[in-house]
């Protein structure tokens, strides 16, 4: 058979068919929220028919959840699951917490590249369905460029931290091959030696010192998981991928994005990715969610309450754990500021232990403060009674604080929570730092600080520049809806 006959046959059996994008997140909170909202909004506003990949082990713990229907997709929106590799929950364990982070990116990356191309083949092979046009991978995910490639289509990366951090990333390999990470021993973390600072990286700013990057590097261990796991996966994403999508805006981030341009191909700023969907709101694609933990929304009405900026919030995120001393002094700190607050604890929030508050702190704090599991973050922060935010620095939180002109106090966990946490403070003016070794009265008056004092009164000034900023970038003709536009358009090319 001719090339040409083949051509005519693949034309017949999918005349003018849809664009086909394949999203696959890295399976925890912070990773799903956003690729769901790039993949509604490419369904919604450009016709792509989407399938979207869960792990068997997040796919569970959204029907808990959400409901045994809350799967089921729409017309041209599915959902599919591969398994991550990982050995199965034990009865007697909860499957309702964020699995062990090393483990999973060890288990992804060597176990679901054949799962995951067998999906994408099973997918186009489906009588009357669109084959596959595209895949767009978390770029933690990098085993997906394989499936990209097998089948001939594009592999878009989307890296869902900052661009600050993603930048920081790209560098991890000089920082190894400049003998600054592993560390010597243990006591380099105490005596100084994070203090480096680290003025070489194109882009970012100058006085950023090592114990500003991303935490991954403070090991001992020159065969560390994660340090090996990033320095793979930036590789193999700016060599090989399509193209680079981060959740970002260009005044935001711009020195730090044309740095990122002369690393990857095609890099595009199409954030916030919250305000970019709520423009285009749709009844039926709203009802899709992403919580692996039930919300509760109850919490709103109680918001309805409260008097304007008076309340602060307080979200460690999915991922960040606490030992029990450090939930004692934020509890007290809270009750000592006297200030409203709406505190957010998981289940697994307390290493090792289910979270209990002291004795004392309900009494203490009781018609001023209510604690939630899990809560719909975006509509918290919109609320006017909000006034601050307590938070690990989490992207998504970050910029959700963003878009809500709500500044925030940092207490970073991992990652590049700490990159996050020196721009608010130290680039965008939004944010103060709370020590690791948390102390009540250091809580007290940063809270009180935040809400009454006069560099609170800045940084909400500052925050609500950078809202109006963000609006501006995801409204039409915005730097992000333009970069949308042409994202959009390279896969269209590619089809």
């Amino acid at each position: 058979m001719s090339s040409e006959q083949e051509q005519s046959m693949k034309t017949h059996v999918h005349p003018n068919p849809k664009p086909h994008a394949v999203f696959i997140p890295y399976p925890a909170q912070g990773h799903i929220n956003p690729i769901l909202k790039l993949a509604k909004l490419l369904h919604r506003c450009h016709g792509f028919h989407v399938t979207f990949v869960h792990t068997e082990y997040n796919h569970r713990r959204l029907l808990r959840s959400r409901g045994p229907d809350s799967l089921l997709g729409l017309p041209g929106f599915r959902f599919e699951t591969i398994p991550d590799g990982l050995p199965p929950t034990p009865e007697d364990a909860s499957d309702d917490v964020t699995q062990d982070i090393p483990s999973l990116c060890d288990s992804t990356s060597r176990t679901c590249t054949a799962p995951f191309i067998s999906l994408v083949r099973r997918l186009n092979a489906e009588e009357g369905g669109p084959p596959v046009s595209c895949v767009v991978f978390d770029g933690a995910m990098s085993f997906a460029l394989d499936a990209a490639e097998e089948f001939g289509v594009p592999g878009v990366a989307y890296w869902t931290p900052s661009a600050c951090g993603v930048l920081a990333y790209s560098y991890y390999h000089k920082l190894v091959e400049k003998g600054l990470s592993p560390l010597k021993d243990s006591s380099y973390l105490t005596n100084g030696y994070l203090d480096t600072v680290v003025d070489w990286i194109p882009g970012m700013k100058k006085n950023i010192c090592l114990r500003d990057l991303p935490s991954f590097i403070r090991t001992t261990d020159p065969n560390d998981v994660m340090v090996n796991y990033v320095i793979g996966e930036i590789q193999r994403t700016s060599q090989k991928s399509s193209a680079l999508v981060l959740n970002t805006f260009d005044k935001l981030e711009k020195d730090v994005l044309d740095a990122l341009s002369a690393i990857f191909p095609s890099v595009y700023a199409i954030g916030p990715i919250n305000l970019m969907l709520d423009r285009v709101s749709d009844e039926d694609l709203d009802s899709i969610g992403s919580n692996l933990w039930k919300e509760e929304n109850w919490c709103l009405h109680w918001l309805d309450s409260q008097d304007l900026g008076s309340v602060i919030y307080v979200n460690f995120g999915s991922i960040t754990v606490a030992t029990k001393e450090q939930i004692t002094e934020f509890a007290w700190g809270l009750a000592d500021s006297k200030k409203p607050f709406l505190w957010v604890i998981r289940p697994d929030l307390v290493i090792g232990e289910s979270a209990v508050l002291p004795p004392g702190f309900g009494d203490a704090t009781e018609g001023r403060g209510i604690l939630s599991g899990w809560c719909p973050q975006e509509l918290v922060l919109k609320h006017p009674s909000i006034g601050g935010f307590l938070t690990h620095c989490g992207w998504n939180s970050m910029m959700e604080s963003v878009c809500s002109g709500v500044p925030v106090i940092c207490w970073p966990f991992f990652a590049e929570q700490q990159t996050n946490c020196w721009y608010g403070k130290n680039a965008w003016g939004i944010g103060m730092e709370i020590d690791n070794e948390v102390k009540r009265d250091e809580v007290e008056g940063m809270v009180r600080e935040l809400m009454d004092g006069e560099k609170g009164k800045e940084m909400k000034r500052r925050a609500a520049e950078w809202k109006a900023a963000a609006e501006e970038a995801a409204a039409p003709g915005g730097s992000s809806h333009q970069n949308l536009e042409k994202l959009v358009a390279l896969l269209l090319s590619e089809q």
